[in-house]
């Protein structure tokens, strides 16, 4: 396992901004070269920074629920209540049905991570947080979906000690439940790569809070990524959402070249 001490010897690189802009939103990519045990940041302040983890913390919770058995396996289906679920007044008509753990984390069914953290109880994520030493432990939110509400708060660099140690299989979870979520975790293994991620957006205060986290197996090394990228709410940007990918992309590409040269 990777030690991951963080200290400043991320290569900070002014020239990853230009994607932001062209985005029209602000942010930070932060990079872990896992090989050579080397970060990049576009912005090592903002790398830092906790907010709202939104759906990224799909991952977390995927871990806890087949842990703690609320789950036995990635396959037991939670029933839907029969009420039209909606995000952010849209309706979801993917989110309308009887729904199992591999299915929710691909669809970022809400209803259903709900109804987990309902069966997991507060306790028994303070404790997981707390051993894990992810976020800022605040869980004062008084609705279940603390991780889209509230005063939690995760940082990029938060994001990528913990994919890291799940890459390794070093977290407090059987090897099992890490592996089950690291199989629903796979988005595209196209080209001789394997992407193991998830997107998030969430509001916080004013701001629009669009979230990628994952990382990337290529041949010969994996690359960890967290993208957080912010907006008003006021602002029209029908591209916010495809801005998460297309920025890390583009900034993984420069990366992985200069890795080549």
């Amino acid at each position: 396992m990777v030690a991951l001490l963080l200290q400043d010897v991320g290569v900070a690189q002014s020239s990853f901004s230009t994607y932001f802009r062209s985005c029209h939103v602000d942010g930070s990519t932060t990079i872990y070269d896992y090989k050579n045990d080397r970060w990049f940041f576009s912005d090592s302040t903002d790398a830092h920074e906790r907010t709202l983890p939104a759906s990224t913390f799909k991952i977390m919770n995927s871990l806890i629920a087949l842990q703690t058995g609320v789950l036995k396996d990635p396959y037991e289906v939670i029933a839907w209540d029969g009420e039209d679920k909606k995000l952010f007044g849209k309706s979801m008509p993917v989110w309308n049905r009887d729904t199992d753990l591999r299915s929710a984390y691909k669809n970022s069914t809400i209803w259903f991570y709900v109804e987990l953290a309902r069966r997991i109880g507060r306790d028994t994520y303070r404790h997981y947080l707390h051993i894990l030493d992810f976020g800022n432990g605040d869980l004062s939110e008084r609705g279940t979906d603390f991780w889209n509400y509230g005063n939690f708060g995760v940082s990029p660099v938060d994001q990528i000690h913990f994919l890291v140690r799940l890459y390794d299989n070093a977290l407090p979870f059987s090897v099992e439940a890490m592996h089950a979520v690291k199989s629903i975790m796979v988005s595209d293994s196209t080209d001789g790569s394997i992407f193991r991620d998830k997107t998030g957006w969430a509001r916080q205060g004013n701001k629009d809070i669009g979230w990628w986290v994952g990382y990337v197996e290529t041949q010969g090394n994996v690359y960890f990524f967290a993208t957080r990228i912010t907006k008003s709410v006021l602002a029209e940007n029908p591209d916010f959402a495809e801005c998460r990918k297309y920025i890390t992309k583009r900034i993984l590409k420069e990366i992985m070249a200069r890795n080549q040269d």
